[in-house]
């Protein structure tokens, strides 16, 4: 696992010491060696690396990596370019589209977003090849959820984006007033129709910033 090394190790230095967690290194270093296991070892904690804690301006929360062939790369919801752009990622596009006009790109890297203050992160960072939730109940979530209650604790406005039932049960975490909540259902195709598609969170998103004094986001991926 490449170390996280910027502010977000200070906020998080407290979890390296727990018992949990050295449960969950010892655990996920023996799933490295023995199985195949997404994403690559280096990228599990890119959204760390992408956006430092100080310019958290937005919190999407996934659940766990994408469990196919070169897809995962340590954000929520993106894959790596020349890689076929999932179902959920389809609807987030469409959903960009009739929200702010955005054209449609055609791949399925969010590292722009990354780049700007959007924390990408999944509630669980890693996953067996092809089983999707293998890599529940290891730890992952009392790491992320320290995370969570890092941007939670920001003395600033924060977007907090909680697409589906398992991202909604952590908005109880969020006590902040200065922060903004954004509920829909998860952009599954399983789901999308029954919420997602005309939440406008892009929009929403970017008229909270703006209002109080932050830089919207450009959503538009080249």
């Amino acid at each position: 696992m490449a170390a996280i090394n910027n502010d977000w190790l200070e906020a998080l230095k407290d979890e390296f010491h727990k018992p949990y967690y050295k449960q969950l290194f010892e655990t996920i270093n023996k799933e490295y060696k023995t199985r195949l296991i997404f994403p690559p070892a280096d990228d599990i904690f890119n959204a760390f690396h992408l956006t430092p804690l100080h310019k958290v301006k937005v919190v999407i929360l996934g659940q766990d990596p994408y469990h196919n062939h070169g897809q995962a790369h340590g954000l929520c919801f993106s894959v790596q370019k020349g890689v076929a752009v999932p179902p959920s990622l389809v609807n987030i596009y469409q959903e960009l589209q009739d929200d702010l006009g955005c054209r449609i790109p055609n791949h399925g890297c969010l590292t722009k977003w990354a780049q700007q203050g959007v924390l990408m992160l999944n509630t669980v960072l890693t996953v067996r090849a092809h089983q999707a939730n293998s890599h529940q109940g290891l730890g992952w979530e009392e790491f992320t959820d320290a995370a969570i209650t890092a941007c939670n604790s920001q003395d600033r406005p924060i977007v907090f984006i909680l697409w589906g039932a398992p991202a909604q049960r952590k908005g109880k975490m969020l006590t902040n007033p200065k922060h903004l909540v954004l509920k829909s259902s998860h952009p599954s195709p399983f789901s999308a129709n029954r919420g997602f598609f005309g939440s406008r969170p892009f929009s929403q998103t970017n008229e909270f910033l703006k209002a109080n004094g932050v830089e919207p986001v450009d959503w538009q991926i080249e």
